[in-house]
């Protein structure tokens, strides 16, 4: 199994959206790193689900990987924000996957927090400078010292 920490701006999507849908798709992603991340996903993976852009950016949620990556449906929608006019049926541009509730957090746990840690959290790559990424992968250590500090 993988881990994966997926950003999401909780007036956007938050991990209290996911918990009332249970699953949800996971579309939308215009980075073709962040793309290739989604696109190595696999069913059951480990998710972070991560609050960005707003009052204390965090680790609020655990979710997992309900269906591996798909084309995003989104890139073909003329009236989607995320529509790409040069996406071919034949060969999509853009993926999605299905992400599923797992749980909330007892609490936050703040990027703040986090960086008190990088020692511990050795190469993670949300803690690297201008990194802007919305699906980041996470390793098997990160994961337990990520969810140890809840």
């Amino acid at each position: 199994m993988q881990h994966w920490l997926l950003k999401s701006e909780p007036d956007e999507f938050s991990i209290d959206a996911l918990q009332r849908v249970g699953v949800e798709p996971w579309g939308g992603v215009r980075n073709y790193q962040a793309r290739n991340h989604l696109r190595a996903m696999r069913k059951g993976d480990g998710l972070l689900f991560y609050h960005s852009s707003c009052a204390l950016p965090g680790v609020v949620g655990v979710a997992k990987v309900a269906r591996a990556a798909y084309p995003d449906p989104t890139q073909f929608d003329p009236d989607s924000d995320y529509h790409d006019p040069k996406s071919n049926p034949d060969d999509p541009r853009w993926s999605a996957v299905d992400v599923a509730f797992a749980r909330k957090l007892a609490r936050v746990i703040v990027l703040e927090e986090l960086r008190t840690h990088a020692g511990k959290l050795g190469e993670f790559a949300l803690l690297r400078r201008g990194n802007r990424l919305s699906v980041l992968p996470v390793s098997a250590a990160q994961w337990k010292t990520i969810l140890a500090l809840e």
